[in-house]
């Protein structure tokens, strides 16, 4: 099903709120959840499973996956983890084109404004009482599919529960998947 949503063409509206999370995955390991979230829609566009502690490397693979989401960013909110601004300049900033029209990369830093980033933390505390259904994840090979099935579910199953609506259907991916959402994601994928 994931080649299939991979073609589909959502109409985000730009306003991304990323972030990551630790996921349990066994024992005394936690691997990290990058995740990009379109607010307007609550579409996930963008995430990056990694069992690696937050750097650098992987923080400019998850921007590269928000460039490639079919969606140019008006601006990407994250929090003040220091390695953002880097990751942001080394994907989205170019000498070509104005300056005003690149992305915005904006910053809200708990510290200073004592709010967190609550738009993407919602979604987070979603999948993690999915993760903790499965009493964490057990295999590092399973543990990007499992993800990506709450992704999927996030997506194109389950309506939102601030907006009532499934998040595919506000990017205006108009599908008609019956009673049985899955089974109907299912046989669109395979024809």
């Amino acid at each position: 099903m994931q080649k299939y949503v991979n073609t589909l063409q959502p109409q985000l509206s730009g306003e991304f709120y990323a972030d990551e999370t630790e996921i349990d995955r066994e024992k005394n390991k936690n691997d990290i959840f990058w995740c990009s979230v379109d607010w307007q829609t609550r579409y996930i566009n963008a995430t990056l499973y990694s069992p690696n502690e937050q750097n650098m490397i992987d923080g400019i693979e998850f921007m590269k996956r928000i460039k490639e989401s079919k969606t140019i960013p008006k601006y990407i909110q994250t929090d003040a983890l220091g390695l953002y601004p880097q990751a942001f300049k080394t994907v989205f900033y170019s000498n070509k084109g104005k300056r005003e029209e690149q992305p915005k990369h904006l910053i809200n830093n708990f510290q200073k404004t004592r709010t967190h980033n609550v738009r993407i933390e919602t979604v987070f505390m979603k999948i993690k009482d999915r993760v903790n259904d499965f009493r964490g994840l057990k295999a590092l090979w399973s543990a990007p599919i499992l993800l990506a099935g709450i992704v999927l579910q996030h997506n194109y199953i389950e309506a939102h529960t601030t907006t009532g609506v499934v998040p595919c259907e506000l990017a205006n991916l108009k599908m008609e998947l019956g009673q049985n959402r899955w089974l109907g994601l299912i046989k669109m994928a395979s024809n």
